[in-house]
Formats: structure tokens, C-alpha cells, sequence
């Protein structure tokens, strides 16, 4: 199902269906990753222009596309000047994602213990990321928060997932490197 027409679409999609056609997540993300840098640097393929604006009191998700098929999907998430995530996970899925316009800053947690309904988290360093670089995350190894480190410009991320991303969950701090887990319902910004 194609959610948003833009130029390279055709071509993009065709790149992750070939990806996801492998047979275990690490070929499959290795494959995106290299495909999606790529990608984001040929200029025959843009985003749609709607991606580029962001939402003033949250980063926007819009799915631009959507596979009947393989049932992963494609999301662009904008970010304002300093907004981001808490640290989160990907329900389970993998996901590999790119940044597409301005700095992306990206810190990997690893979980080191569970107590009582706590988790303790570890930061595994921070990454400053921009245009034409990927990523990507495989369960275990989900967790991570994402942010615009800009004062003023935009950044764009592309991101695709083993399937709809609807809910994941999301850990607040409790003080330390402890933090309380909560399930957040996942929901997708207007694409005009």
C-alpha cells in the first residue's frame, strides 16, 4: 500500500522489499542500512515535502508507506529544535533508521537489571549522526532515546520497522540509573 507518492518511492520500496526478502534480522537490517545510505543520497529520491515540517510540542510520525506484503513499515519522523525520546524500545521489532535532513544525536542503553518492577539502565555512548547515515536495532538491543541536538533547524529521520509500530514502551526516571516502565500507544501525524 503506497501511503505517500514522492520521487524514488517505486525505488525505495522495491530496495526494502529485497532486504526483507533475507532470512534472519542481521542480514536484513546489514541490507537496509546500506540500501537506505543510498538512498538518502541520491537525488532522484526526495520526501515528500510535508516531512520537513515539524510539529511545535511533539516530533511528528507519518508513515509514507506501508507493505500488504512483508508488513513492515516506513515512518518519517521530523524533530523540532531539541526535541526527542525518552529512553525506549521497539516492542520487539527490529528497525533500521536513517537520518534524511540536519543532526540526529542517538545514545544506545543497555537494560543490566530488573528489580521490583525497576529497570537500570547503562548509556552505551552517543552518536552524532547526519544526512546519509544509518542505523540499526535488533531485540535484545532496542533501546535507546533520539533527539535534535539543534537549537533552530530540523531534522528528519527515516525509519523502517518489521511491522506496524503502534505502542512500545517508554522508561521514566526514578532517580540513578533506575527508571519505571510505561506502555505508550504509538500515534501517526497528518501527511496533508
Amino acid at each position: 500500500m503506497l501511503a505517500l507518492e514522492f520521487p524514488g518511492c517505486r525505488r525505495l520500496v522495491d530496495e526494502i522489499d529485497t532486504a526483507v526478502r533475507m532470512d534472519c534480522p542481521q542480514k536484513i537490517t546489514d541490507a537496509l542500512r546500506t540500501s537506505l545510505c543510498r538512498l538518502i543520497r541520491d537525488a532522484g529520491v526526495r520526501l515528500p515535502d510535508c516531512v520537513f515540517e515539524a510539529a511545535a510540542d511533539h516530533y511528528a510520525r507519518r508513515e509514507i508507506y506501508r507493505s500488504d506484503e512483508f508488513g513492515y513499515s516506513v515512518i518519517a519522523m521530523t524533530w523540532g529544535p531539541g526535541q526527542g525520546t525518552a529512553i525506549h524500545d521497539h516492542a520487539g521489532m527490529w528497525c533500521v533508521e536513517g537520518v534524511w535532513h540536519g543532526q540526529i544525536e542517538v545514545t544506545p542503553y543497555e537494560m543490566v537489571e530488573t528489580d521490583r518492577g525497576r529497570y537500570r539502565f547503562e548509556p552505551r555512548g552517543t552518536t552524532l549522526a547526519g544526512p546519509g547515515s544509518a542505523g540499526s536495532l535488533i531485540p535484545p538491543h532496542e533501546y535507546h532515546t533520539i533527539r535534535n541536538p539543534s537549537d533552530e533547524g530540523v531534522a528528519v529521520s527515516l525509519h523502517i520497522y518489521r511491522g506496524a509500530m503502534t505502542c512500545c514502551s517508554v522508561f521514566k526516571p526514578l532517580g540513578g540509573d533506575w527508571y519505571d516502565r510505561d506502555e505508550r500507544q504509538l500515534s501517526l501525524d497528518r501527511t496533508h
